[in-house]
């Protein structure tokens, strides 16, 4: 999966838009994300991408960062081995682009605030 581009409310995934929070798997992407709390990422958020067991994720709070990733979230993530980085999704669909074909890496977007 490559993104081919990202501006405030859609990105570009391998020439398909989407208009809606996302997480790229290794093999596919879910189009439809949504956080339980959303400006929150909780670890009740975190089932389908802990399956697939990441080496890294890649979380982008949205344009302004307004997505929040509690410490009690970052914890867990990183006591399952995950390294976590938390950009802006304007920084960090580039960081997945550039860790993509080295490590097994997940991204999770917010696309708007």
């Amino acid at each position: 999966m490559t993104i081919d581009g990202y501006q405030f409310g859609n990105i570009t995934i391998d020439g398909d838009t989407y208009t809606s929070d996302v997480i790229i798997y290794p093999d596919h992407v879910d189009g439809s994300w949504w956080r339980k709390q959303g400006h929150r990422l909780g670890i009740e958020d975190l089932k389908g991408i802990l399956e697939v067991k990441p080496e890294v994720l890649v979380v982008g709070m949205g344009s302004p960062g307004l997505m929040q990733v509690p410490p009690e979230t970052k914890d867990y993530i990183e006591a399952q081995g995950i390294e976590l980085v938390v950009e802006p999704t304007d920084k960090a669909w580039k960081t997945y682009n550039l860790l993509k074909n080295s490590r097994r890496v997940v991204a999770a977007l917010h696309l708007t605030c």
